[in-house]
Formats: structure tokens, C-alpha cells, sequence
């Protein structure tokens, strides 16, 4: 095994149980670790993007074995993800989808701290129905193709912040994830070259194989517990990328 394979497989490890546990994040976790690797960043994106058709998949399967999912929700949120996902992935061939970036992590940073002020405050008892979300996944779709990221923060942390559990959130934005990223995938080969094959073959590896344990870790986490982490990774996540935007670090 090829060094740059097995440390692709660490990676996908990784980003698998922070995305899978906490409903977001895959990508700029594997690609903090490819960019320590010296990757060229624009091959790291086009690498995670295809990798995350196995690992979503995989991963909302094991959401459905572990009944973390609701089908309303699910389907509501799908349908015009995929419709989002295009678009942006059609336009980041002609428009620089980085210009969108700083806008997108300051609204992350903002639901972090919300998200994480709610987990010291009694929850809000709302059923795990559908939630007219079909603006919201429309959008998490289309800027998820555009910034590189965005579906699993912006869908999951505005849900979260509505109150919705986190269980059901995170496993029903895990499924209809799989179909965004799919949609995004189809449309970026299209138009790019697929390349660098030991890294999308380890990513995939990593991810298949820490997708069931995170969905386990999803249904057991308290959902205190999960939303702080969830508030406290928006907040890192989005700084992070917020001062990469701005060229700070």
C-alpha cells in the first residue's frame, strides 16, 4: 500500500465520523488534512466531491439501520438540493464560487453560537415532520456546489437552530445528501478530468468504513451533548475559512 493511499484512508476515517456523527464537515476535514499532504487545493475538491458519492451513500444507509432518518424530511430536502447542487455546479464553470465563501462562514459562524446558546436552554419540542425546508436545501444545494461546502453546515445548523431534533436532523440530511452529491458529481464530470485515484479510492475506503460507527455514535450522543459539538464545530470550521477567504492566514 502506497503511503499517499493509506494516509487517503486516514483521512476519509476521519472525515467520515465528525460528518456522520454530527451531520457536517466531511469535506473541509479532508481537506485540512490533504492540504497538510501538499495537494493542490483544487484537487483536493474535485477529490472529496467524488469520494462523498460512496461515503454518503453508505452513510445514509446506516442513518436508515440506525432510524435516524425521516422520509418527509428527507425527500423535502433532497428534491431541491439536487436542483441547487446543479445549478451551482454548472455555474462554478464560469463565476469564481470563493467570492462566496467569507458571506457563507460569517452566517455559520453567527448559527454556531446560536446553536451552541440553545444547548444550555430547554429544547423545543418539535415533531420529526416535514418543515417546509425546500428554500433552505435549495440554497445548502447550490452553495455547497459553488463554496466547495456548505450543505451539511447550512442545512443542518438552520434546522438545529429551528429546534428540530438532532437526530433526525443529522440522519435525514446525511440521506438526502447522497442525492445532492450525486447530482453534483454527474455535473462536474461534465466538464473536469478525474485524476488522482489513490486519493478518491482512500478517501472512499475511510469512509465506508467509519460511516455505521458514526451513525451508532449519532443515535446514542445525548442531544445536548450534540449540539454543542455541533455549535462548537460551525464556529471553528467557519473561522477557519472565513480567515482563509479574507487571506489572513
Amino acid at each position: 500500500m502506497s503511503p499517499t493511499l493509506f494516509f487517503a484512508i486516514l483521512v476519509g476515517l476521519a472525515g467520515q465520523i465528525v460528518d456522520g456523527t454530527l451531520g457536517m464537515a466531511y469535506g473541509v476535514t479532508c481537506s485540512t488534512f490533504l492540504l497538510a499532504l501538499g495537494i493542490a487545493p483544487a484537487m483536493i475538491s474535485y477529490s472529496v466531491k467524488v469520494s462523498e458519492i460512496f461515503t454518503t451513500g453508505v452513510s445514509g444507509v446506516s442513518h436508515i439501520f440506525h432510524e435516524n432518518v425521516n422520509k418527509a424530511l428527507c425527500l423535502e430536502l433532497a428534491i431541491p438540493g439536487v436542483i441547487g447542487g446543479v445549478t451551482g455546479a454548472y455555474l462554478l464553470s464560469n463565476f469564481d464560487g470563493s467570492k462566496f465563501k467569507p458571506w457563507i462562514s460569517a452566517y455559520l459562524m453567527v448559527m454556531g453560537g446560536y446553536i451552541f446558546w440553545r444547548s444550555n436552554h430547554k429544547p423545543v419540542s418539535v415533531k420529526p415532520d416535514a418543515t417546509h425546508a425546500i428554500p433552505l436545501a435549495l440554497t445548502g444545494g447550490f452553495l455547497d456546489a459553488v463554496g466547495g461546502g456548505g450543505w451539511g453546515p447550512v442545512v443542518t445548523s438552520t434546522l438545529l437552530a429551528k429546534g428540530h431534533p438532532p437526530r433526525y436532523v443529522i440522519g435525514s440530511v446525511n440521506m438526502a445528501e447522497f442525492f445532492v452529491t450525486l447530482s453534483q458529481a454527474l455535473t462536474f464530470f461534465f466538464f473536469l478530468k478525474l485524476e488522482n485515484l489513490p486519493i478518491i479510492a482512500g478517501l472512499i475506503l475511510g469512509g465506508v468504513i467509519a460511516a455505521p460507527f458514526a451513525a451508532k455514535l449519532c443515535k446514542i450522543l445525548p442531544a445536548k451533548t450534540m449540539m454543542r459539538l455541533v455549535g462548537a464545530l460551525l464556529i471553528l470550521v467557519s473561522a477557519r475559512t472565513l480567515l482563509l477567504a479574507l487571506k489572513v492566514i
